[in-house]
């Protein structure tokens, strides 16, 4: 096990300094994910589908959290349609255009991993051609090797960060998706249920 731990810090450490903020990128990227996909999976079991929706319109008391929030908001002060319509698409908008804004900085975060990886190349490019300019010996091919080392490195590590990231905003997407069914299903037996004219 040591073994291995060592093998993994010496590996990170041919990398350069660019391995540094491709680290922090990934802790960000995961933790910014993981946040969206568990609030939005709660976010899911308080609107189940299976439930029965009109049991909770008509008493919002035994519905989960989310769908009693929603319910009470909708349904209060509320004589037309015309008015749970625009609740409800109020309640869509809020919800979605958060969620929408949390994407948009996840998606930038892993659209930058391989940027980031891809500087390390031409950092460690770089250093390969000096090498090979500095003349022959040993040495020189220990430096083009650390060069092409800390160049492949970077480029493997930046889209090992970013090919789960896009996975994880693929499953968000997903789950934003049932969220707008949901919200449009509870619109849609609101106001069947109601009977608003």
């Amino acid at each position: 096990m040591v073994l291995i731990i060592t093998e993994i810090f010496r590996i990170w450490g041919s990398g350069g300094w660019v391995m540094i903020p491709l680290c922090l990128l990934a802790v960000l990227i995961y933790t910014t994910g993981f946040e969206m996909l568990l609030f939005l999976k709660a976010y899911n079991q308080g609107l189940d589908p299976n439930q029965n929706l009109q049991s909770w319109i008509t008493n919002p008391e035994q519905a989960p959290k989310q769908a009693k929030e929603i319910i009470r908001y909708t349904q209060e002060n509320v004589s037309s349609s015309k008015q749970l319509r625009s609740r409800f698409e109020e309640i869509e908008q809020t919800i979605l255009h958060k969620i929408d804004r949390q994407l948009i900085f996840l998606n930038t975060l892993v659209a930058s991993a391989p940027l980031m990886g891809l500087l390390g190349t031409v950092i460690g490019m770089l250093g390969t051609f000096s090498a090979i300019s500095a003349g022959g010996g040993s040495e020189t091919v220990d430096m083009v090797a650390a060069g092409i080392s800390e160049a492949l490195i970077t480029t493997q590590t930046g889209l090992f960060i970013a090919l789960p990231g896009l996975f994880l905003v693929l499953v968000i997407r997903r789950q934003k998706s049932s969220i707008k069914s949901a919200i449009l299903r509870l619109e849609s037996h609101s106001l069947t249920t109601l009977d608003l004219k």
